[in-house]
């Protein structure tokens, strides 16, 4: 590709997220799939503005549609956008100290924060670690990193019997922008769990093109 070509394409795709509404509609999408109406609710956007960005979205492939009788289903685009907005979050956070921050006022536990990569993951689940998924019932039906067991995040200290105490937990949940799997690991710490997290989550698994169970 011609360089300046590839430049305005990389601006134009710049250009296309650059708008708050535009990144809660990426959020939303990397859950699930939805309609256009269904997405105006969820971000409080009217149906007409939620339709004009996600056409702005559309056009450089951020999401794509399918039509479902006379409805049109957004879902996230291919390729590695969950990486876009991670490292778009890990400026920020390198910018503002956001996310010690929100662990210090918060949580008050910094090591809650370290985890593990897409790759040790799988590492750690070859050896036998035990994968919690610690999003919605909802989400996790939609999607989810195969052999997770789901437990959402405010029913965990409900089902501390069933987690086992002699082998490692991993959790996860939707991603940098999420902060369940850290509630999740200050609440397991607090009984003993041997417990780590996949800060890229369930996005950063999709990025990687690795299987998903549903």
């Amino acid at each position: 590709m011609n360089k300046t070509l590839e430049l305005n394409h990389l601006a134009d795709i710049a250009k296309a997220i650059g708008h708050p509404h535009r990144l809660a509609l990426l959020q939303q999408l990397f859950i699930r799939e939805y309609s256009v109406e269904e997405l105006s609710e969820l971000t409080e956007l009217s149906i007409t503005n939620t339709s004009q960005h996600l056409q702005h979205l559309k056009k450089v492939g951020l999401v794509l549609t399918r039509r479902q009788g006379k409805n049109i289903i957004y879902r996230i685009g291919d390729g590695p956008i969950a990486n876009i907005l991670a490292e778009l979050r890990n400026f920020l956070s390198f910018q503002n100290n956001e996310i010690k921050t929100l662990i210090y006022n918060g949580i008050h536990y910094p090591k809650q924060l370290e985890g593990v990569s897409i790759a040790e993951l799988i590492e750690k689940l070859e050896d036998g670690a035990y994968l919690l998924d610690v999003r919605s019932k909802e989400d996790y039906q939609a999607g989810h990193i195969p052999g997770a067991v789901n437990i959402p995040c405010e029913e965990l200290n409900a089902h501390l019997a069933e987690l086992p105490k002699s082998t490692q937990i991993i959790t996860y949940c939707g991603g940098r922008f999420c902060v369940l799997s850290i509630n999740a690991v200050a609440l397991l710490k607090q009984y003993g769990f041997e417990v780590c997290r996949v800060p890229d989550g369930f996005p950063g698994w999709q990025a990687a093109g690795l299987s998903i169970s549903s």
